[in-house]
């Protein structure tokens, strides 16, 4: 059974969020159009995605010189645990949903955070001779941001950098189709957010036909 992962990092619903309401629309539209595929909604802001600390660092130090898991401390055994949970979800997924807004010329925190778990050697990818190569070449991922001003084209395109973070992660772990749907220009002009918006949303559900 294909496996869809639909990660949303917004502390917002689909009625306050332009992202979540494009997001919203995609993947209901995708259950009707594939009701045999099993959709995961990863709400960041909900679940609990450590961010590597010093428990961590220490973590992985003890595992790489041979310690068991169960010799780790328990904050070790908490944040360390949950992190290799949520990579081994990561690589038995399928397709990946990325929703996110602009938050200064980026994306909120804990999603970086959730990259750094999944990130992982030996998973995600490998090292070799020739350099680290990807290991998901068989995924597929799609990235549904709202950003206020307009950064697709034109001199505000160099500042966005939550969608080719994303972009270059994508390809370091060789997924090799990901694609980008946008909802921007609401906040610049508001007088036509609703029009924005409507249309991102018939575009979401068009792409969730093919996607």
């Amino acid at each position: 059974m294909t496996k869809v992962l639909y990660i949303t990092a917004h502390p917002h619903d689909d009625t306050q969020s332009y992202s979540m309401a494009v997001g919203k629309a995609f993947i209901d539209t995708y259950k009707q159009v594939h009701p045999d595929h099993e959709v995961i909604h990863l709400d960041l802001y909900k679940e609990y995605i450590p961010e590597i600390d010093v428990d961590v660092f220490s973590g992985w130090g003890k595992l790489r010189s041979g310690q068991s898991f169960e010799q780790l401390s328990a904050e070790e055994k908490a944040k360390v645990g949950r992190m290799n949970e949520l990579c081994d979800q990561f690589v038995s997924a399928d397709k990946y949903v990325f929703v996110t807004p602009m938050w200064n010329f980026s994306f909120p925190p804990v999603l970086k955070a959730y990259i750094d778990a999944v990130a992982v050697a030996g998973k995600t990818f490998k090292y070799t001779e020739q350099g680290p190569v990807g290991l998901l070449t068989d995924k597929k991922a799609l990235h549904i941001q709202a950003r206020g001003g307009f950064y697709s084209e034109g001199p505000a395109a160099q500042m966005e950098m939550g969608h080719r973070y994303l972009s270059v992660i994508m390809q370091f772990f060789g997924v090799p189709s990901f694609e980008g749907l946008f909802v921007e220009g609401h906040a610049a002009m508001p007088e036509k957010a609703e029009e924005i918006k409507a249309n991102a949303i018939a575009r979401a559900k068009e792409l969730a036909h093919t996607f």
